[in-house]
């Protein structure tokens, strides 16, 4: 008899095995990967909209806001306010807050100077990034013909006065700034020979130029490139 009570226990437990598998099968059971209650999704995504330090908030840039014509005229140099240069002035720095007109004055002079003494030395290297294509091909071209000539050129600026504005405007995107220089120049031209074919070195000519720049406000590069320049009778 007591072998047929422990027969009749191993069935039992049998059986009960077979139960709970069936309903583990009908059921399921958890792997770690189910979807969370749907309300406590909703809660913590209103917890993390409201907590700007959590880790899965992305918080957006704020984008820059435009300034007020007032509040750019504030910046404009007082020797330039009520003048026809004013309105460029103020177009130039609403798209570019850190524009001076005196930074803008002195950087010219650097950059005519630099550009002066490179086209007599044949420097197209010194050229090339201050110029724009046009201007470029013009210079690069003289310098060429000297070259084919077997000439050389060489010029002294004796005196270059204060740069100041001819005019200022924006044409959509594009700023431009018409610069004039005054300067005292000794220029003279040699051939292959060393022989002074032209210019005097105890000759000072007066030169007046009205030079061209151009940037576009559009894009992040700050730099103005020579787009056009001109002579004026002094």
């Amino acid at each position: 008899m007591e072998g047929f009570q422990f027969i009749d226990i191993i069935i039992l437990a049998m059986a009960a095995g077979f139960i709970v598998l069936r309903l583990r099968s009908v059921l399921g059971r958890r792997t770690g990967h189910e979807p969370e209650p749907r309300e406590t999704r909703r809660e913590e995504f209103t917890r993390g909209s409201d907590n700007r330090g959590a880790d899965n908030v992305v918080n957006l840039p704020t984008p820059p806001q435009r300034r007020s014509r007032e509040s750019v005229l504030l910046d404009i140099e007082p020797a330039y306010q009520g003048t026809p240069l004013e309105a460029g002035m103020v177009q130039i720095k609403m798209s570019d807050p850190h524009f001076s007109a005196t930074g803008f004055l002195q950087g010219a002079a650097k950059a005519f100077e630099m550009i002066v003494m490179a086209y007599a030395k044949h420097d197209t290297d010194t050229l090339k990034p201050l110029l724009s294509s046009d201007v470029y091909s013009q210079f690069s071209g003289s310098i060429q013909e000297r070259e084919e000539r077997g000439e050389t050129m060489e010029t002294e600026l004796v005196v270059l006065k204060p740069a100041r504005f001819e005019s200022i405007e924006v044409q959509g995107d594009r700023a431009l700034i018409d610069v004039r220089f005054q300067s005292e120049q000794v220029n003279i031209v040699k051939d292959k020979t060393g022989a002074i074919i032209e210019g005097d070195r105890e000759h000072v000519n007066s030169v007046t130029d009205v030079w061209t720049f151009q940037r576009e406000l559009s894009t992040s590069d700050p730099n103005w490139v020579l787009i056009a320049t001109r002579s004026v009778e002094s």
